[in-house]
């Protein structure tokens, strides 16, 4: 019977394992990614923790979990070196021994065989599970995950590899998870994505739009502010949460983007392929985050003709084609230069629409009248040419961040009224 709204929510124990986590290798993606994965299936994340590769750490940790939490999660430590110790320390910490997996053994072998390469006794540690427990085929990798009930208990184990860690949860885990009731059915909440409107006058808001019981919860990030709605003691169902979205949407206005998950890029593409319109961007200080963004979509290709990074006032004026004049006149980071970097796009690539970034990012640079952090759009379309002028706080990264979705939302709102003109006139 899958988990009901109402019912208490499962909590959930993440260990990631991986002395590259806590020495700063890498990020540590996979507590943002099973966090908003978990959270959307009404399993509430209660603890978080990093381990080292060091077997007597990650034993107490899993012990300690297995205590407290109804899920632990384990990712890392599943590879056939001997730092990868996270089955060992599961059989330790839950008294069970480790058998022989045969099954992932055979998939093992004819992996190996089909890139010619020979199984070694340390590849062999892969093909290892603790009793009761099940391997959970990884088609991208050489190790399964695991997957283990014990009463009311439940482990996963997942490999560290994004790559393979991400289908295996969404694909395999997240059923088993339903199936015992452990995850709901559906999405736990609703999720309202907003952008323009700052979290308190948001929150203002939509309290008065509540039912008695319902919770709210924010997250903000570079701008793009989303509140999510859950039922929290009032029972309600999908859609009664729904009814607060819709009022949510019409209380905000354009500030509204979307109910759900979609990024400002993937509305971007999708919208433009609805209405048949291609775009081209033009970028001096985000330096190409706004083209990454957009081909990080599937589909772009549909819409996306060109892109050109024009960094310097020689590569504007010799390869992009702004007048020189304007940036003798107005400097390279101006409305006037903006517009320009919109226009010529357009005309280079033979698109309908294009947008431009130029600005500050810093830590250098700027002026009194234009500090570091001020950044120009602009925007060419068909019924004319726009340019708008934006202050971002933050270092280097950030402003570079918030300049390319405050660019993405911009055409999103321009599209939405060029959509409203096409059906006027019957374009």
């Amino acid at each position: 019977m899958a988990q009901t709204q109402s019912s208490q929510p499962c909590r959930a124990h993440l260990i990631n394992i991986g002395d590259e986590l806590l020495e700063g290798v890498r990020p540590n993606g996979h507590l943002v990614w099973l966090g908003e994965q978990l959270a959307r299936r009404g399993i509430r994340l209660e603890q978080a923790s990093i381990v080292r590769d060091e077997l007597p750490a990650i034993a107490d940790e899993i012990r300690q979990a297995w205590s407290r939490c109804d899920l632990v999660i384990t990712t890392g430590g599943m590879g056939p070196t001997t730092d990868d110790l996270a089955r060992d320390a599961v059989a330790q910490a839950l008294g069970l021994p480790l058998d022989p997996d045969p099954e992932a053994e055979r998939a093992l072998r004819a992996r190996f065989a089909k890139i010619g390469r020979e199984v070694g006794p340390l590849d062999l540690r892969q093909c290892r599970l603790p009793r009761g427990a099940v391997s959970l085929p990884n088609p991208r990798g050489t190790s399964p995950a695991l997957f283990l009930r014990s009463g009311e208990r439940r482990l996963v184990m997942l490999p560290g590899p994004g790559l393979e860690l991400r289908p295996v949860f969404e694909q395999q885990v997240v059923p088993l998870l339903r199936d015992d009731g452990s995850a709901c059915d559906g999405e736990a909440y609703v999720q309202v994505r907003t952008f323009g409107i700052g979290a308190a006058p948001l929150e203002s808001l939509i309290r008065p739009l509540l039912r008695p019981g319902m919770q709210l919860t924010f997250g903000t990030h570079s701008g793009v502010v989303d509140a999510r709605i859950s039922p929290g003691s009032s029972g309600a169902c999908c859609d009664a949460m729904m009814e607060v979205a819709r009022a949510v949407r019409d209380a905000v206005g354009d500030d509204f983007v979307c109910t759900g998950h979609s990024t400002l890029a993937q509305l971007t593409v999708e919208r433009l392929g609805r209405l048949g319109r291609t775009l081209a961007v033009a970028e001096s200080c985000t330096g190409g985050l706004l083209a990454s963004n957009l081909t990080d979509i599937p589909g772009a290709s549909r819409v996306l003709v060109g892109s050109l990074v024009a960094y310097t006032n020689d590569a504007k004026v010799g390869v992009l084609g702004v007048p020189q004049a304007l940036i003798d006149q107005h400097g390279a980071v101006s409305a006037e230069v903006a517009a320009a970097m919109a226009t010529a796009a357009t005309e280079r690539f033979g698109a309908h629409h294009g947008l431009a970034i130029t600005g500050f990012a810093g830590p250098d640079g700027g002026t009194a009248a234009d500090p570091v952090g001020t950044v120009y759009l602009g925007y060419a379309s068909p019924s004319g040419v726009w340019s708008r002028r934006i202050v971002v706080a933050g270092d280097r990264a950030q402003v570079k961040v918030r300049a390319v979705n405050t660019a993405l939302d911009w055409l999103r709102r321009k599209l939405s009224r060029y959509a409203v003109e096409d059906a006027i006139h019957g374009a």
